[in-house]
């Protein structure tokens, strides 16, 4: 039953703030300003102060919109308030469990633990209780102080006889956003301009008359426009001034509204109790986000394209998987996530495209060695040799074995390993560094058409979590205010200590290399001591196989075991701000994951087989004989782990990433539901709706796997040519389900700007140039190139007698098995020979000669292709010039640049379009 007048008001300010304390004076403090914080105009902090009521109890001074449900106007299709015309520009959500339920309890407890059957409170139920009186009043704190900010508030609730959800539904008034527009710097239009193609595929097959099927219009693209920098002074000379309702896109007004609940005080600001993140963290509010546009489902009934709304559009263009072969809507994704996930998702389509003439590469080089299997010279003799080549035994306790019983092997290894392979490595090489550079101007082009080419992120506030930690306050040197202050110096012994700590692990991931190693070697021993023909042969492959799926099991297990320990090392460091914050976790992750995931694929491509020795002399580790290279080389061993592990690992990120989210919804639904449980008349609320959804949880996962990615298909593609195709097929399934994830699982993310990808970048360039350098050491002592073309040079063109020449005899001193081969090239007493120091010679120019044509090339195309393109650089100075004339002070000049016919000052169409006639 509803209850009326001054009963409704104290029962909903009750529920408001779920406990009852004593009154004390609140102050609009905010943080972090000339005004203690929030950029709060004067006039809003006396116009929206609540007048006392004639007893002079201030009590119900919190002006919300209650849920009165009387003669309101059907509110029209949107986030709106309940009057259907004040948009909802953030919610703020907390529950409370019922108090009915919690008295209950406690005289149960009392008739158990009193004398007289009264409740006695136990130390735990009074600590419990007075928490919770404290986040009640943080709480309206907070809330007095966002409305002394300007926000118009409504308030909504969902009970049950366990618990009630109490939504905060907010909003900022037309001379709020003006205020913090220009506070905040955000762009204002000055002249629409033609949306452009930016998709270079697109123009290319335009101009041969090419049919593309990847183009398909969406429907409501946003407009492209001249901008400047908004200026409330100058505002009648935007475009659209005259329309306060769309002038301001709703991620701008996500924008504005976190800005001001992100600086608000709702405690004491010496303790730098500040902003809405930390009221979460403690637990004061369960979620803060700005509401999705509507439902993403299509309705039931037919409806133009136009119509439908953002999140639909997104949804049917977009995430379903029938549109991975089209083109992303980036302006789309931007106007609705904001450009710091737009340029995500803009890098990872960018790099899909850029994969696939590197797939193609790199499958004809794979289906070339399958057609030229038969002409390799080596591989036959080894299949003929019948038992000419009596090899020395691979263990202590095996035997002898005929080389001919590798044939197999060898033709396969062919695959991995011929001058294909070595011409598909230089590609890639130059494939790495040339993509960097386009995406450089893919990135410029991008920042200039999402107005962040002038981006700088403002002086940061500090971290919630820093500012709840930090010891002292002191005075920030940029904007004169105190904050909370953490000492260099301590922070730096910090990060020494957790350097530390990061060593220790790697430590530990070479343990488990080593385990591995000898897991492998105990494996090839026992299939060699089995007695079968079959799996002595195949020791050698399926050692290697069994101990890569290990190996990828503990890869996964330490990759998660070291990120919960990167974030806990990150945290107590102390970083003040969240960029800092972010940097350093990258930066641990990053170097704990590369060497967690590229260790065992380095030791393979570059130490296995190097210190085996020879017989009377071989090399030993913890009492067993150091590995050698299996029958086909170490190229065709290392192209087995590179598929396992980049494969394998793709593959259960891309179930995890499909499972996780919806398992964590259908457990956030189920929990909402208790709460609905029973109302079958009520249908829920797009604040209740997007509550279910799963928070988000950042970029930094989906920025790991790619760069993860990137570094498998370019340090070592020389040993495995299909990887440009497994990871184009792996980033097709990749979009849409981050795509899905974004529209129909997370709830909306607060719109971030940007203007480039940040520190993944400077990762990604150091990948780059450590891959010409692997693929040149790769091809000079893996791969059996060069050792064949210096043989071809010196002996002979067809590589007759090649295998012989590169088999040595074992010393006279071996009396096991006498006169048996091992692989080497060495004379009867164990040293080297001529023909080994030539090769190192050759090996070694070859390094020198590909790393510097290649780094050479890159100069090159860093200075051919500059980082701005022209008509970039046009198209800003356009805009320089229209924002020059638009800001001028000077009436008169603007009057004469503007011609004929131009009102000044008017906002009507045609004072719009006078811009364009600007010269």
């Amino acid at each position: 039953m509803l209850r009326k007048g001054s009963e409704l008001l104290k029962g909903d300010r009750e529920v408001l703030l779920d406990l009852n304390y004593a009154d004390e004076v609140q102050t609009a403090d905010g943080y972090g300003s000339l005004q203690n914080g929030c950029f709060i105009p004067p006039r809003y902090l006396s116009a929206s102060a609540c007048d006392e009521d004639a007893d002079g109890n201030d009590n119900d001074c919190i002006d919300i919109h209650f849920n009165a449900r009387s003669t309101q106007p059907n509110p029209q299709l949107g986030n709106y308030f309940r009057d259907g015309r004040t948009k909802i520009d953030f919610v703020l959500v907390w529950e409370v469990r019922s108090r009915t339920k919690r008295r209950g309890k406690g005289k149960v407890r009392g008739d158990l633990t009193g004398a007289e059957g009264e409740a006695v409170p136990t130390e735990e139920n009074s600590r419990s209780e007075r928490r919770k009186a404290q986040l009640a009043q943080w709480r309206e704190k907070f809330v007095q102080n966002l409305q002394s900010a300007g926000l118009l508030m409504e308030k909504e609730e969902t009970a049950n006889e366990k618990k009630t959800i109490h939504f905060l539904k907010l909003s900022a008034p037309w001379d709020v956003m003006v205020y913090y527009a220009e506070e905040l710097c955000l762009r204002a239009p000055l002249q629409a301009q033609p949306n452009l193609n930016l998709n270079t595929s697109a123009q290319v097959l335009s101009r041969l008359c090419i049919p593309n099927v990847m183009t398909e219009s969406v429907p409501n693209r946003p407009l492209d426009y001249y901008t400047c920098a908004f200026r409330k002074s100058k505002i009648n000379r935007f475009l659209g001034c005259d329309n306060h309702e769309t002038y301001f896109t709703n991620t701008q007004r996500h924008r504005v509204v976190y800005e001001i609940i992100a600086g608000t005080v709702y405690g004491k600001r010496k303790r730098a109790e500040v902003g809405v993140d930390r009221l979460v963290n403690e637990g004061a509010y369960t979620a803060a986000f700005p509401l999705h546009e509507g439902p993403f489902q299509l309705p039931k009934y037919e409806i133009r394209p136009d119509e439908l709304n953002q999140r639909q559009v997104l949804h049917y263009y977009w995430a379903r998987w029938c549109k991975w072969y089209k083109y992303q809507p980036l302006d789309h994704i931007r106007e609705y996530f904001g450009e710091k996930i737009a340029l995500y998702f803009a890098w990872l389509g960018f790099y899909t495209a850029w994969l696939l003439p590197a797939a193609v590469v790199g499958t004809l080089v794979f289906v070339s060695g399958v057609m030229s299997m038969g002409t390799n010279t080596p591989a036959k003799e080894i299949c003929n040799s019948g038992a000419s080549y009596r090899m020395c035994p691979l263990c202590n306790t095996c035997k002898a074995w005929n080389m001919s019983e590798i044939c197999t092997i060898a033709k396969l290894g062919y695959l991995f390993d011929h001058p294909g392979t070595v011409l598909f490595s230089v590609f890639m090489s130059f494939w790495a560094v040339t993509f960097l550079e386009y995406w450089k101007r893919k990135m410029s082009t991008l920042a200039h058409h999402w107005d962040c080419m002038d981006f700088h992120e403002e002086e940061e506030r500090p971290r919630p979590e820093f500012a709840a930690m930090a010891p002292s306050m002191e005075q920030n040197p940029v904007t004169g205010v105190k904050e909370p202050y953490f000492p260099e110096k301590t922070r730096l012994s910090r990060m020494f200590t957790g350097s530390m700590v990061i060593i220790m692990m790697l430590c530990v991931v070479m343990i488990f290399l080593v385990t591995v190693v000898m897991c492998r070697g105990i494996i090839s021993v026992m299939m060699f001591h089995t007695g079968s023909p079959v799996l002595r042969t195949e020791a050698g492959t399926i050692a290697n196989i069994s101990s890569s799926i290990v190996n990828l099991g503990l890869i996964l297990l330490m990759g998660r075991v070291y990120t919960a320990l990167a974030e806990q090392l990150t945290k107590w460091e102390m970083h003040r701000t969240q960029t800092q914050y972010d940097n350093a976790f990258i930066f641990k992750v990053f170097i704990f994951q590369f060497v967690n995931f590229y260790s065992s694929p380095f030791y393979v491509a570059f130490f296995k087989g190097r210190f085996v020795g020879y017989p009377t002399n071989y090399g030993t580790l913890f009492g067993m004989r150091n590995e050698d290279c299996g029958p086909g080389g170490c190229l065709i061993e290392l192209a087995q782990q590179l598929f396992i592990i980049m494969v394998g690992k793709q593959l259960i990120n891309n179930i995890q990433e499909f499972i996780i989210p919806k398992v964590k919804a259908w457990r956030q639904k189920r929990s909402l539901a208790k709460v609905l449980r029973g109302k079958t008349s009520h249908e829920p609320q797009r604040w209740e709706e997007d509550y279910q959804l799963v928070e988000c949880e950042g970029l930094f996962e989906e920025y790991l796997e790619m760069v993860l990615q990137f570094g498998f298909i370019t340090i070592f593609v020389a040993a495995f040519p299909l990887a440009p195709l497994f990871a184009l097929l792996n980033n097709w399934v990749e979009i849409r389900l981050d795509a899905h994830k974004f529209v129909c699982e997370y709830r909306r993310p607060v719109a971030e700007r940007a203007q480039n990808i940040g520190v993944w970048f400077n990762i990604l360039e150091a990948l780059s140039h450590l891959s010409v350098i692997a693929n040149a050491f790769l091809i000079a002592f893996t791969s059996d190139f060069l050792p064949r073309l210096l043989y071809q040079y010196k002996f002979d063109n067809d590589l007759s007698g090649y295998v012989n020449f590169t088999l040595a005899y074992a010393p006279l001193n071996y009396t096991e098995y006498p006169m048996c081969r091992y692989k080497a090239f060495r004379d009867n007493n164990g040293n080297y020979t001529l023909f080994y120091w030539e090769l190192l010679a050759v090996r070694l120019g070859f390094i020198i000669a590909f790393e510097h044509a290649v780094f050479f090339v890159l100069r090159a195309i860093d200075w051919i292709v500059p980082d701005v393109p022209e008509s970039l650089e046009l198209k800003m100075k356009r805009e320089r010039y229209l924002a020059k004339q638009a800001l001028a002070e000077n009436q008169e000049a603007l009057l004469v640049s503007r011609g004929r016919g131009a009102t000044p000052g008017a906002c009507s169409p045609a004072s719009d379009t006078s811009f364009g006639n600007m010269s």
